[in-house]
């Protein structure tokens, strides 16, 4: 069996390339007569990789990669239940196994997956003399004020850049109440609640110098999260992986829920990273023993270990909840649970993402104009999806 995944290190030292070289050993050695050779490639190129050899008709068995929705449509991949073991697949957490459905069939089968908290920088609070984390977004300006006011550079990061501006995107239509799409899977990115919180953003925390030096549009997401790691940043958006960087460079932070308009956003953002199996070379039955075999306990806690990732499986988490090794996380998880994700089922959903990453950073900016530029975006959508995009 052929599989390519992608690579979560950032270094050969803990190169994603190892996990599967050992994971694969033990899987061969209880597996005599099957063989399987997984290919890293980093996340700027495992996509492409992968789309290059199923158009040259060389599919691999599995890939590992952060779309499925494509492939599903075109009718080259397995569904889940002709793959997997019963245990296995009811053993997913079902906001994430949801997640991975297209017209109510699941394709995607869920890798990993993170969730998304409002950090903050403790010392900076304690010299503003904020004494707990903004709940409401009304407390999230009044801290952003207090801070600014404290000589903090940038009191609230808000990288609208396009390296990942739609996840920020979505974490703020969530906490105003709306989203990308209803529950029908229909988009609603021009929603008046989707449009009242750019407007917001514009008005009260860009408009009033609360989001540092330089325009949000250009500002992406790992410059924030520098920032933050050099005790620069009072307040931001972040995933799991926020905390080793700032654990790094000595900053002491906290987390708590996302702020929403009158309170505790009604949900977090969740991403997950997907597996997916083609049928080309026709391996169903080995694939299914493989994938059995990746989603063991011991496998899945190993490398959401490794990464400081969220576990896809009711098991792995109940152990992660259990065990105060992992008390860091504690938070992350139980926010996963009614974690919204991307819509990543539909078809047109890279497209709609690329769309949101050239536009949306013009909405905040002075003389923005959200119910214009969100409405040009649903516009495409649902062209995009009529067309079958």
């Amino acid at each position: 069996m052929k599989v390519v995944a992608a690579d979560y290190g950032d270094s050969i030292a803990n190169s994603s390339q190892k996990y599967w070289n050992k994971v694969v050993r033990a899987f061969e050695a209880k597996n005599s007569g099957l063989k399987v050779d997984v290919k890293v490639y980093s996340w700027t190129e495992v996509d492409r990789r992968v789309a290059e050899m199923v158009k040259n008709g060389q599919a691999p068995d599995i890939a590992q990669i952060g779309a499925y929705a494509d492939y599903a449509a075109q009718g080259k991949l397995y569904r889940a239940d002709e793959m997997l073991s019963i245990p296995t697949q009811a053993g997913f957490i079902t906001s994430i196994a949801h997640a991975g459905e297209v017209r109510r069939v699941q394709y995607g089968v869920p890798f990993v997956a993170s969730a998304r908290l409002l950090f903050y920088n403790k010392k900076l609070f304690d010299r503003a003399g904020i004494s707990s984390a903004p709940t409401s977004w009304d407390e999230l300006k009044e801290a952003a004020v207090r801070l600014k006011a404290n000589g903090v550079k940038i009191p609230y990061g808000l990288p609208l850049g396009p390296e990942e501006c739609q996840a920020e995107t979505m974490m703020w239509m969530l906490s105003g109440g709306g989203g990308y799409t209803d529950p029908n899977g229909s988009y609603t990115i021009d929603s008046t609640q989707n449009i009242e919180a750019f407007e917001w953003l514009r008005d009260e925390l860009v408009g009033a110098d609360l989001t540092g030096p330089g325009s949000p549009a250009r500002t992406n997401r790992q410059d924030t999260f520098d920032a933050f790691a050099r005790g620069e940043v009072g307040m931001l958006n972040g995933h799991p992986t926020l905390m080793q960087q700032a654990s790094g460079h000595g900053i002491a932070y906290g987390t708590a829920p996302l702020p929403g308009r009158r309170g505790k956003s009604p949900s977090t953002m969740g991403v997950a990273d997907w597996l997916m199996a083609f049928k080309q070379n026709g391996h169903r039955k080995e694939i299914g023993k493989f994938l059995d075999f990746v989603y063991t306990e011991n496998n899945v806690l190993d490398f959401v270990t490794e990464y400081d990732l969220l576990p896809v499986t009711t098991a792995v988490e109940q152990t992660m909840l259990g065990d105060r090794e992992y008390k860091r996380l504690w938070r992350f998880l139980d926010e996963l649970e009614t974690a919204e994700f991307y819509p990543a089922d539909k078809t047109s959903w890279a497209e709609v993402s690329k769309l949101i990453k050239q536009k949306i950073g013009s909405t905040v900016a002075k003389g923005g104009d959200p119910a214009s530029v969100l409405g040009q975006i649903q516009r495409e959508a649902d062209a995009m999806e009529n067309a079958g995009a």
